[in-house]
């Protein structure tokens, strides 16, 4: 199940489970729709991937049978800050941008 990382990992902004402009990569790299689309390019700097919608979890369980939802899985309260300077951020998008990621 995805951890629902807690806040944008290069602007640092607060992503809330229920959050529409939560992004995330297949290794659950987790931005906001702004630093995504507009400063990375649809371009992960950790794997170099896209970026999808990050679902929403439901708040409830609403099959109670099956202990679904947030309040029996909850999302993390972790934050996660990119590793990458800013600078290598910039030349690893700049370098694949262009591909479209079911290419890279």
């Amino acid at each position: 199940m995805l951890e629902l990382r807690p806040n944008c990992e290069l602007c640092d902004k607060d992503l809330p489970p229920d959050a529409p402009d939560a992004r995330i990569c297949s290794y659950e790299c987790t931005y906001c729709a702004e630093c995504a689309e507009q400063v990375l390019d649809n371009v992960c700097p950790t794997c170099g991937g896209g970026f999808a919608p990050r679902p929403i979890r439901p708040k409830r369980a609403w099959r109670a049978e099956l202990k679904l939802g947030l309040g029996n899985h909850p999302a993390s309260t972790e934050r996660v800050h990119s590793t990458f300077t800013r600078a290598d951020i910039e030349a690893h998008v700049v370098r694949i941008r262009d591909i479209k990621p079911e290419k890279r």
